[in-house]
């Protein structure tokens, strides 16, 4: 059962602003997408805001928290060692 609510707060979006291009938004992500754009921000030496504004940039038509999680998922896949399994 408390596995059951962990999971739950898990997968449930936290949502925090920020201001991009003058305009202040909301962000709506679950709090693992959160913690890896926050690490992200940092290995690339900027805040999580000027991360956002970059990715808000190039997002298209895409919503912004799509963008963010595909941007997220994304920079996870090019900087993980590469596993035994992986062909190359």
């Amino acid at each position: 059962m408390a596995e059951r609510r962990s999971t739950a707060r898990a997968v449930r979006p936290v949502k925090r602003s920020f201001t991009i291009a003058g305009h202040r938004t909301s962000v709506s992500l679950e709090e693992a997408f959160w913690a890896a754009l926050k690490e992200a921000a940092a290995a690339e030496q900027r805040s999580v805001a000027s991360l956002v504004e970059h990715i808000d940039g190039g997002r298209g038509e895409a919503g912004l928290s799509s963008a963010i999680r595909v941007w997220v998922l994304n920079y996870v896949r090019s900087h993980r060692a590469p596993t035994r399994g992986d062909a190359h």
